[in-house]
């Protein structure tokens, strides 16, 4: 397929950031515009780069293939992804897990009224993630399925913190739980609530006047964040964080433990270790905006998931080359 495929980016935070530079490495796309919220005329403008206001979205249809949205799961996408599905083909990274369904509901709604197309919920975890969860399950329906994120920092998660009153800025690590990810490598298969799986540790830089116990509450007791996990909340100064926290490392690893046949053991997984998450979660996005242009194409509309979508539609190369390069 040789067609340039004309693509969108909705924020450039460090998502936004990520997917310019995953766009330069496909050549088989091109960055139209970035929308932001912020002034346009406030930005350092890279290079050969248009920058709108998101108000100016609505300009761009027509000329726009796939809108990628690089907002926050919090309340970013909530709201954004619904209103650009109805103007554009969509792909976003929203990974509030327990709100899927109905964020689901929401966009193909918008998707099927705009006749557009939007992927929602890509990236690693949900993501690539997800679609190694069901494969493995499908492969061994008798057995124990088990994810782990960490170490390293979250995005979404940090996000949230920083969206507490009172919070200047902050960060949180997702830290598994080495006893417990040794035991299920070496063939255990425990029963584990959440909190037995992992840890979050949470580094916040307070507002000079705030109250710093109602911060640690507000944390603490989150619901989708925190509140189910044993959470740790340090306070620091801006300069703490700049020094000892400004990478963005991160990973993770899918385990099913089951057996087939006569009873015989079978342990797959399937890991991750990121130098940076932003950038690796960007260049997921940009793969299935590929695959949503496709789908368009065929006159596909609504809102579809990773299971949806088949893997040749992820790639550059011709369904011929994948059977002889990859199969």
């Amino acid at each position: 397929m040789n067609t340039t495929i004309k693509v969108g980016i909705s924020g450039y935070g460090n998502l936004g950031r990520g997917v310019h530079q995953a766009i330069a490495q496909n050549p088989d796309m091109e960055l139209v515009a970035i929308f932001t919220r912020r002034d346009p005329q406030q930005l350092q403008t890279p290079p050969g780069v248009h920058f709108e206001h998101i108000s100016a979205a609505d300009q761009y249809i027509g000329r726009i293939d796939v809108m990628i949205l690089c907002g926050g799961s919090a309340t970013d996408l909530p709201e954004q992804t619904p209103q650009l599905a109805a103007m554009f083909n969509t792909v976003d990274s929203f990974d509030t897990h327990a709100k899927i369904p109905e964020f689901f509901q929401s966009v193909n709604q918008a998707a099927l009224g705009g006749g557009r197309l939007s992927v929602i919920s890509t990236g690693w975890d949900p993501g690539l993630f997800s679609m190694n969860r069901l494969l493995m399950e499908a492969v061994l329906p008798e057995g124990q399925e088990y994810t782990f994120w960490g170490p390293g920092v979250s995005q979404g998660h940090s996000d949230a913190i920083r969206r507490v009153p009172g919070v200047k800025a902050g960060v949180q690590y997702t830290v598994p739980v080495q006893a417990v990810t040794d035991g299920i490598r070496a063939g255990d298969t425990p029963k584990l609530e959440t909190r037995q799986k992992h840890r979050r540790d949470c580094f916040v830089v307070a507002q000079e006047d705030a109250d710093r116990e109602q911060i640690r509450e507000a944390i603490v007791n989150m619901p989708n964040y925190f509140a189910d996990y044993d959470t740790t909340v340090t306070f620091i100064t801006q300069e703490q964080l700049e020094a000892e926290h400004s990478g963005m490392p991160h990973g993770g690893f899918v385990i099913r433990s089951g057996v087939s046949g006569n009873g015989s053991k079978q342990i797959a997984e399937f890991g991750l270790k990121l130098e940076s998450n932003p950038e690796f979660t960007a260049s997921v996005l940009v793969a299935y905006a590929r695959a949503a242009f496709r789908l368009s194409q065929e006159g596909q509309r609504g809102a579809k998931t990773v299971f949806d979508i088949p893997l040749g539609y992820l790639s550059p190369k011709s369904a011929e080359e994948l059977r002889r390069e990859l199969l």
